[in-house]
């Protein structure tokens, strides 16, 4: 009996210990729930709770794994993209923005608490088998995914390179969810790809953002310029974001100094951030329009609202994603991490990203893509999609319209490309 008081002490102290633990290390509060009796009453039932789990339920249960649930379950209750990682899933989230690591390619969020598509990612088994923005995946391997957390799902859909994952999805224009069974590749991710299209236009397209965006997008525009283009068209379409630090330093590419890109706003004072474009560095002064669509999300939105807000470019397309929420990762003792919430991100003229997204200057809907049957389940063809554009732009009306577009604006400045 006292072996089992012992035990019971013991889960009790080291919940109580990681509960202060996350909630002075994540908000750096002012005083801890141990000073004043923060969790008060709460924390006393959920003592209770514990002990009569620990004490009746039918079956011996591990610690750890009350202590884990407890984690997760208190993490759920804020959104969808505060959670906790145990040690594994906290290695594999920082090989994610390395540019190179092995799943689907595909960005995942939580939506109206199902597990929704943000974006897949170019050249990716989830491109090429047609998964699109919005997808809803309602079960990984015939496991429901209704009850799993972001953390859980990715870990399930990562896995080793070759092998392969069933995923049932579920799309507007579906009557019933669809199995796509996918074979998994190691990712290695391009940010940024390029092209001359006619009348002297240049074509950029960022897929994502990782640490060599930057340096990728110097390149692309160093050699365009070289192609004396007049006029510039930057397509974050279908790009899921990335990391901060490489949204500023876009934006700062198409800035003067000085200037705005985005703040953000939490709760404490550390979390009111602003963000300038710098003088310095490498800067090109075309005429733009940028491109979005729904599969546009994060940093693709820091961009594509920083530009708009300074009347910097024209944006095209349709309402972006609107995730604008900042997650800082939070190690832990045990080598687990805390993926919490703690600040929103908004646009230099005060707009709120997260849940709204980015509206369009010019709205221009994009067809659905054209379905063909292709052995027992359908996959969306679009050649669009995976080669760069050429002159024939009658398949694509939104980058059609920035064409069109550009057409229109004058070149005030005979020197497009300035360094330094």
């Amino acid at each position: 009996m006292r072996k089992i008081v012992r035990e019971k002490q013991m889960i009790l102290v080291l919940l109580a210990a990681v509960l202060v633990s996350m909630w002075a290390g994540a908000v750096m509060a002012k005083r801890s729930p141990s000073q004043g009796g923060f969790f008060g009453e709460p924390l006393k039932v959920f003592s209770d709770v514990l002990s009569y789990v620990e004490s009746s339920y039918v079956e011996e249960v591990e610690p750890d794994k009350l202590v884990q649930g407890a984690i997760r379950g208190m993490l759920k209750t804020l959104d969808p993209h505060s959670s906790y990682m145990p040690p594994d899933a906290y290695r594999e989230m920082q090989v994610e923005t390395e540019g190179r690591f092995g799943g689907l390619g595909i960005e995942i969020t939580m939506r109206d608490d199902v597990l929704t598509v943000v974006s897949p990612i170019e050249g990716t088994p989830a491109f090429r088998a047609g998964i699109q923005p919005g997808d809803q995946i309602i079960k990984v391997d015939g496991e429901s995914t209704k009850e799993m957390s972001l953390v859980d799902a990715v870990k399930k859909l990562r896995g080793p390179e070759g092998s392969s994952v069933t995923i049932s999805i579920f799309r507007q224009s579906f009557s019933e969810p669809k199995d796509f069974t996918l074979s998994r590749a190691l990712i290695q991710i391009k940010s940024v790809r390029w092209t001359k299209l006619q009348n002297e236009v240049g074509y950029v397209k960022l897929r994502s953002f990782h640490k060599t965006t930057e340096e990728e997008l110097e390149q692309a525009l160093q050699d365009l310029g070289e192609q004396h283009i007049k006029t510039l068209i930057l397509d974050l379409r279908n790009n899921p974001g990335g990391l901060l630090d490489q949204a500023q330093a876009v934006s700062n590419v198409f800035l003067e100094g000085g200037q705005l890109i985005v703040y953000t706003k939490g709760r404490m004072p550390n979390q009111n951030m602003k963000f300038y474009s710098k003088s310095d560095g490498f800067h090109v002064s075309y005429p733009m329009a940028v491109l979005i669509n729904g599969g546009s999300a994060s940093a693709s939105e820091i961009v594509a609202g920083a530009l708009q807000d300074l009347h910097r470019a024209t944006l095209i397309g349709t309402q972006s994603f609107g995730k604008g929420s900042v997650q800082t990762i939070i190690p832990l003792s045990d080598g687990s991490g805390l993926r919490l919430t703690t600040a929103k991100y908004y646009t230099p003229g005060g707009g709120e990203i997260h849940g709204k997204g980015i509206t369009p200057d010019i709205v221009v809907e994009k067809p659905q893509e054209a379905e063909n049957q292709e052995g027992d389940q359908k996959t969306v063809r679009s050649r669009r999609n995976s080669e760069l554009p050429g002159d024939d732009l009658s398949d694509d009306p939104q980058l059609q319209k920035a064409v069109d577009f550009l057409k229109t604006q004058v070149q005030k400045d005979g020197k497009s490309v300035k360094a330094g």
